[in-house]
């Protein structure tokens, strides 16, 4: 691992603690999670008891406290796991789903939900995306309407991620006519009309549950609105941030480790009566993306360190997305192509990551959309 001027002996440490949890407790195992299509709840709070799932969170309620910069090197040190669908399901609970409760929620909200969250006992997921709304919130259709001393919500969420599994689901949807009138509710499993549609299948994040998700006519208690009333347009785009360095780091773990796997094999196969190591295109196109993942690891860094400085960084954060999303895909067909038909074999290591990586151009924030909302801020 290249160190940064950002780090600290702290950071060290936990990195250390990440990769002796998955070398120990994920990678033997993740492929039977891939089969069964999710990550087994006792492996979250086994995580949870190690004090991994809540280090953004206010120390009262079992959290680190942690700066954005201490949370970025956890991101990166658990994705350098090679199943993408086992981060993703701990990066939405610890950094999509759960802030949304950390930065938005009362004080009885906190007392009653954040320690289990924290712990793994309830597992997070955060319901924004629509069959015909995503990036774009404004345009979603699930709407809340106030009777007396309930909300009744009615809508259609998909894509879900934990959505079939979750424990807690966060929910936005419209509370009145402006474009921007959005609130986020606490919505729990079993809440009565709240249902799974279906589970959806998906090219990679094997591990993970996807759903669409189904609101008819759910009522639930006014204390449940999360935050104010009308303002749930913004926190979600304040939490877009977290999320989408979240989702940078785990572009750049899948590029390191699939430089690594790469780098390995070529110099151990042998062809044309030599290792492949040996074809000066193979060096240099592997140098290229080593170099190209070492700036955005670096940029993805000054990201995060901007945010502990208090600073406006839309802008940075949008270009960290889609360049580390487009990146991810161009070193993974590479990585495949070199490891020729094995690259290609369920099961494999870089088969795996490569099918992961397609979605983090996509997901959180598509590229097209991302280089959207850096060029109107030129």
């Amino acid at each position: 691992m290249n160190t940064s001027i950002y780090d600290t002996p702290e950071h060290e440490l936990l990195r250390d603690q990440v990769a002796r949890f998955l070398a120990r407790e994920v990678e033997p195992h993740a492929a039977a999670w891939e089969e069964q299509g999710f990550v087994p709840r006792e492996m979250l709070r086994r995580m949870g008891a190690a004090g991994l799932l809540g280090l953004m969170f206010e120390p009262e309620y079992g959290g680190g406290g942690a700066d954005a910069l201490m949370n970025l090197v956890f991101a990166e040190a658990l994705s350098q796991s090679t199943f993408g669908g086992f981060i993703i399901t701990v990066l939405v609970h610890t950094d999509m789903a759960g802030p949304h409760l950390h930065h938005a929620g009362s004080a009885a909200q906190k007392d009653r939900y954040l320690r289990q969250v924290t712990a793994g006992e309830k597992i997070c997921a955060v319901a924004i995306t629509e069959p015909g709304a995503g990036s774009d919130v404004a345009g979603i259709r699930t709407n809340a309407k106030r009777h007396g001393d309930h909300w009744v919500l009615n809508g259609t969420k998909m894509f879900i991620t934990n959505g079939v599994h979750a424990d807690l689901y966060f929910v936005a949807a419209k509370t009145g006519p402006g474009k921007r009138e959005v609130s986020m509710f606490i919505v729990e499993k079993g809440t009565p009309g709240f249902s799974v549609g279906r589970a959806l299948k998906k090219t990679g994040w094997l591990s993970s549950d996807t759903a669409e998700l189904v609101f008819d006519n759910v009522r639930i208690p006014a204390g449940h609105l999360l935050g104010e009333e009308g303002k749930g347009f913004y926190s979600v785009m304040k939490n877009f941030q977290t999320e989408r360095i979240a989702l940078a780091a785990m572009a750049v773990g899948h590029c390191q480790q699939a430089l690594k796997l790469t780098l390995d094999y070529v110099r151990q196969r042998q062809a044309f009566g030599g290792p492949l190591w040996d074809q000066q295109a193979i060096r240099q196109r592997l140098s290229m993306l080593d170099a190209k993942t070492r700036a955005a690891r670096t940029f993805m860094y000054h990201c995060a360190w901007r945010v502990t400085q208090g600073h406006d960084i839309v802008q940075d954060v949008s270009m960290l997305k889609a360049l580390t999303g487009e990146l991810v895909n161009e070193v993974l067909q590479s990585c495949q192509q070199f490891h020729g038909g094995m690259g290609y074999i369920r099961e494999t290591a870089v088969e795996r990551l490569w099918r992961d990586a397609r979605v983090l151009a996509i997901g959180g924030g598509a590229t097209e959309v991302m280089l959207e909302e850096v060029a109107k801020r030129y």
